[in-house]
Formats: C-alpha cells, sequence, structure tokens
C-alpha cells in the first residue's frame, strides 16, 4: 500500500456527479479529494480572461508552466485551487468555461504537464481523484479505478437543478446540447480520451440515487483493503 492509502480514480462523462459522488466517499474513508477538470478549467479562464488564443498549443503550454498553481486545504476533503494566488471556485462551474476547457483539454503538451501536476498531488495515495483519464493515464496503477456513467438526460437535469439550487439560470435544451457536444468530443479526443480502464468497474447512475452509488463506491473500497 501507498504511504497514505490507495487512490480511487473515478472516470466519467461530464455532469455524472463524479465530484459529488467522490467529495461524499472521500468525507467516509477520511481521504482527500481532487477534481482534476478545474484544472483544464482554472487554465481556460485565465486564458479567456486575458485574451489569450486557447488553440496555440506550445503557447498555452507556457501559460501553464508560467502560472503558480497551489491547492489550499483549509476545512473539508477537497482543496481550493489558487492559480497564480487567486482563488477559484464558483468562476469554474461557469458553462463558457467549461467549453473552452474542453478544447484546452484536446493539447497533448497541456494534458501531459497537467498530468505531471496530478501524479504528484496524488502519489502517496490517501486520494479519491476524478476526471477523464484518471484510471487510464494519469493512475493506471490505481488501486481502484471506478467509471461513472448515466444518461445524457439524467445529466442534462441534474446540471439544471444544480444551478437552480445555486440561484442560478438554466436553460435544459441548451444544457443537454452541450453534455452531448462534449461527450462527443471527449471521446474522440486523439490524445487520452474518455473511456472506461479494462480494470475499470463500470457504475450507470441514471436510476441510482447518490447514496447509492457512494455505498457502492464504498463497498468496493473495503474489498480492495481486505485484499491487500
Amino acid at each position: 500500500m501507498r504511504e497514505n492509502g490507495i487512490i480511487i480514480a473515478i472516470d466519467g462523462p461530464a455532469g455524472v456527479g463524479k465530484s459529488s459522488v467522490g467529495k461524499n466517499v472521500a468525507a467516509r474513508i477520511n481521504y482527500k479529494f481532487i477534481s482534476t477538470g478545474k484544472m483544464y478549467r482554472a487554465l481556460a479562464f485565465k486564458a479567456a480572461r486575458k485574451g489569450l488564443d486557447i488553440g496555440d498549443e506550445d503557447f498555452m503550454l507556457k501559460t501553464a508552466e508560467a502560472s503558480a498553481w497551489e491547492f489550499r486545504y483549509s476545512s473539508g476533503v477537497e482543496p481550493l485551487l489558487h492559480l497564480d494566488g487567486i482563488p477559484l471556485d464558483r468562476e469554474l462551474s461557469d458553462e463558457n468555461v467549461g467549453k473552452a476547457s474542453s478544447a484546452v483539454s484536446r493539447l497533448l503538451k497541456v494534458r501531459n504537464f497537467m498530468v505531471s501536476k496530478q501524479r504528484e498531488i496524488g502519489a502517496a495515495g490517501g486520494f479519491i481523484m476524478e476526471g477523464r483519464d484518471i484510471g487510464t493515464n494519469v493512475f493506471p496503477d490505481a488501486e481502484l479505478k471506478i467509471y461513472l456513467d448515466a444518461s445524457p438526460e439524467a445529466r442534462a437535469l441534474r446540471r439544471v437543478r444544480q444551478l437552480e439550487a445555486d440561484g442560478r439560470k438554466s436553460d435544459y435544451a441548451l444544457i443537454l446540447e452541450m453534455i452531448k457536444k462534449r461527450d462527443h468530443q471527449d471521446s474522440l479526443r486523439e490524445h487520452n480520451p474518455l473511456k472506461k480502464a479494462e480494470d475499470g468497474i463500470y457504475i450507470d447512475s441514471t436510476g441510482l440515487t447518490q447514496e447509492e452509488v457512494c455505498g457502492r463506491i464504498f463497498d468496493l473500497y473495503e474489498g480492495v483493503l481486505k485484499a491487500q
């Protein structure tokens, strides 16, 4: 076993609830949680704010390398990402930032940079890390790999409810369209596309409550510990 425990990799498409589930399970087993998508969103947010060309791979790599990346823990299982000393939270949930981050994530040089950062963060274990390629690329040696899925319609409805609960406007049809487009882009991405690891465990959450999904992952976690 690693120094601080195992690594639980949770992969899956946009809006499937990986963060909510990951944080819930992490709190239950006293692990830390990282949403790797926030790193791509943060870079996309910085690029958009400065009017940078997100299609210029070499320039975006230099921007990522020149940025100060810091994860600060205060309370809870998930640290707050600071980029160049600026805390980023609600800004990263903007739909346009998510759309831009999809383009950023297709840049191989940027992905390699991000992966190196993610490996540094989770190497000692005791982490639940979620994204698109955690079990297939970032930590192919993760002790537990989950592929969490749900229908596009279910994911769009969850996103609408999330936004409305946060006091923000939402458009179900637009969100559904964006989710389907993001699925297509992520699955057909040339470098490290979204897919289930060969030894990953598939969970379809369409008809499950969040508590049921968390319960299944917790049971799998306990099974891994018993087998070690």
